[in-house]
């Protein structure tokens, strides 16, 4: 595990599934995350907003918003910022095309990358089945996940009493599942069969919550993971190597208490 640079400026940021709205959102490390973190481009690659959840029960805490401020603030100082909603927050896609506070909204979008690979950029949604030919089931997994998430809070307030730093139930259990593992490698094959057919060299996503960087038969593949259980980021770095950042919360001296600590990063090898 390598510490994190001093300088944490990067040529670009990827981030995905921050869920504002949802009582998972861990809105606080994420800001933490963002006024640490400077880039060239910043990616938002869907399910920015949980509208599926803020449907059925508002919340909108003041965390939530300083991070929706701090990401325009962010453009209005020179950052490019391209939005590729998903589908917790599809109802952003009737926008594509349109700019709101400097932000661009995509259907996807386009990378480049410093050593000349060509990134697909997209949510990821559109590759599940169970999304496009299940909808029910869709909604019923995501009841059964927030569920997770709300053992996740408790038991990690419980562990930050302890002086023990954050780990996620949720996450664990959902690698642990056979099925859920089976579906992660299928919905990886087909965003890489499909980057393929198209003429990219990689692609760039999220959707799953699994950080990930890694060679799939001559295809990059990249995830940027979550801000609901996992904290990571993908970058690249000026120099063009990219990388998985985990953002990992340390104890405080207080109980009770969990702080955003630039502690470490986890990095990971592109095969470039």
């Amino acid at each position: 595990m390598e510490e994190h640079s001093t300088s944490r400026h990067y040529r670009t940021i990827w981030i995905s599934d921050l869920h504002l709205g949802t009582a998972g959102c861990q809105a606080e490390p994420l800001l933490d995350f963002l006024k640490q973190h400077e880039s060239e481009t910043l990616y938002l690659v869907g399910d920015i907003i949980d509208g599926w959840q803020l449907k059925k029960k508002w919340l909108w805490p003041q965390s939530h918003n300083d991070v929706i401020q701090k990401i325009l603030r962010k453009a209005r100082k020179g950052t490019r910022v391209v939005y590729i909603p998903g589908n917790h927050d599809s109802f952003a896609r009737q926008y594509a095309g349109d700019h709101f506070g400097g932000i661009e909204v995509q259907h996807e979008a386009e990378h480049t990358t410093l050593d000349g690979k060509c990134l697909l950029i997209t949510h990821g949604d559109l590759f599940d089945g169970v999304i496009q030919y299940a909808p029910w089931l869709a909604y019923l997994g995501d009841r059964l996940y927030c569920m997770a998430l709300t053992w996740n809070v408790w038991f990690n307030r419980a562990r930050a009493r302890m002086g023990l730093g954050y780990w996620s139930l949720s996450q664990y259990l959902k690698h642990k599942v056979k099925d859920a593992v089976a579906f992660i490698s299928a919905f990886e094959e087909a965003l890489v069969k499909e980057a393929r057919r198209r003429g990219f060299d990689g692609v760039v996503c999220g959707h799953i919550h699994k950080a990930q960087i890694r060679d799939v038969d001559g295809m990059l593949y990249c995830n940027d993971g979550d801000w609901v259980e996992s904290r990571t980021a993908l970058v690249e770095h000026l120099d063009g190597r990219l990388e998985i950042i985990t953002w990992i919360p340390e104890p405080t001296a207080k109980a009770g208490t969990v702080e955003a600590a630039p502690a470490a990063s986890r990095s990971a090898d592109t095969g470039a």
